[in-house]
């Protein structure tokens, strides 16, 4: 509706986009942002782990994780203080982008 009425009114698109669109797509950028470097930090991981990703010499959290699989049971930390940096960058990055769009949002704002 704000859109076929600011056509109407003449505007041009590149108003109509950074006016009208952007703002009421914001909050759902910023969640799919996070969520989507959430899933990359994790398929990173992941393929480490299985060894197609980064190889042995560098520190990947995956390939820290498969090093430390053969010693579980003699050293769990080698496998549980990765796991955790693991799990608390990903939950922290989710947290901060719905930090931020309840920041932005408009809408989430109580008067």
């Amino acid at each position: 509706m704000y859109i076929e009425s600011a056509r109407c009114i003449g505007a041009k698109t590149w108003r109509i986009v950074t006016w009208h669109i952007l703002p009421n797509i914001a909050s759902s950028l910023i969640v799919l942002g996070s969520m989507n470097m959430g899933t990359a930090i994790l398929t990173a991981t992941a393929l480490s782990f299985i060894g197609l990703g980064v190889q042995r010499p560098d520190p990947e959290w995956g390939v820290i994780l498969n090093e430390g699989r053969r010693y579980m049971t003699q050293s769990p930390w080698m496998t549980v203080y990765p796991g955790l940096a693991i799990a608390i960058t990903v939950l922290s990055v989710n947290m901060f982008g719905d930090g931020l769009r309840s920041a932005l949002d408009p809408r989430m704002k109580i008067d």
